[in-house]
């Protein structure tokens, strides 16, 4: 069993299991990742008079969804209580039910973008999304298809929703719906690679209809809060092992060159 190490965050990211990843070693890949072209989730119904008011796309590519509305920089989400007893080797990480609602501490910034349904990399041959991609790799296999690596920001709101849900799916954590709490870890340097296939478990949606940000694999993202994080590279929405696993989680302890069996990617524009 893997014990807690504390996460590299800032300002309202705490730490989170997701460090631990800093641990196992991973070679970058040298070769672009070759997405694949999935069939795009109906998201939820959008608010009309938010999506008329903002400017940017009015829709998006095969395999991404359209995200529109309001986002809260800096949000009060308060646990009601905890899975794990006080003294467990998770406690104080994995919340069991959030108070609703929470509260947005300052002025919302409004935003719309496209963003990738599904973590990308997957093939014909393996229907698991790419893992030990590195920041660079995905950025370049983002730059192939004319798009880029979500913000910080834009991966937190196409999670969270306009509603600022700790859980792509809720209030309350379900650990079946995504990919997350699995304790066969195997051991530091020789993690067991335990993704889930693209699409695997179609509960894990945020409102705007998008798969897997939490679980599975840790996701490249490129910082915009400098205020907060000290790299570029960000990983968000954290892997398979009992962290966190809110759409807040914040892994900001790798370089561009890091890579690992829980890393990988989704693209924006």
């Amino acid at each position: 069993m893997l014990a807690p190490i504390a996460e590299c965050g800032a300002g309202t990211h705490v730490r989170d299991l997701g460090a631990v990843s800093a641990t196992y070693g991973g070679q970058a890949i040298e070769a672009v990742v070759r997405p694949r072209a999935t069939t795009p989730l109906v998201a939820r119904p959008l608010i009309p008079s938010a999506a008329a008011a903002m400017p940017g796309p009015t829709s998006c590519p095969a395999g991404m969804a359209l995200v529109v509305g309001n986002f809260c920089p800096e949000v009060e989400q308060r646990c009601l209580r905890f899975l794990d007893v006080n003294d467990g080797p998770y406690a104080g990480y994995r919340c069991a039910e959030f108070a609703r609602p929470a509260t947005c501490k300052t002025e919302r910034k409004p935003m719309r973008f496209c963003i990738d349904v599904d973590e990308q990399g997957a093939t014909h041959a393996d229907p698991r999304p790419a893992s030990r991609v590195s920041y660079d790799a995905a950025k370049q296999a983002c730059g192939v298809r004319g798009a880029r690596l979500c913000t910080e920001s834009e991966f937190q709101f196409a999670c969270e929703g306009e509603e600022m849900q700790p859980y792509p799916y809720g209030w309350s954590r379900d650990s079946t719906a995504c990919n997350i709490d699995r304790t066969d870890l195997g051991s530091f340097g020789n993690l067991k690679d335990l993704r889930d296939e693209t699409g695997a478990r179609p509960r894990c949606a945020s409102p705007f209809g998008v798969r897997d940000l939490t679980g599975n694999l840790e996701e490249w993202a490129t910082n915009d809060r400098p205020m907060w994080h000290k790299r570029t590279t960000l990983l968000l929405g954290s892997w398979w092992l009992p962290g966190r696993s809110t759409c807040r989680q914040v892994n900001g302890g790798h370089d561009n060159a890091y890579s690992g069996p829980e890393t990988g990617y989704r693209c924006c524009q």
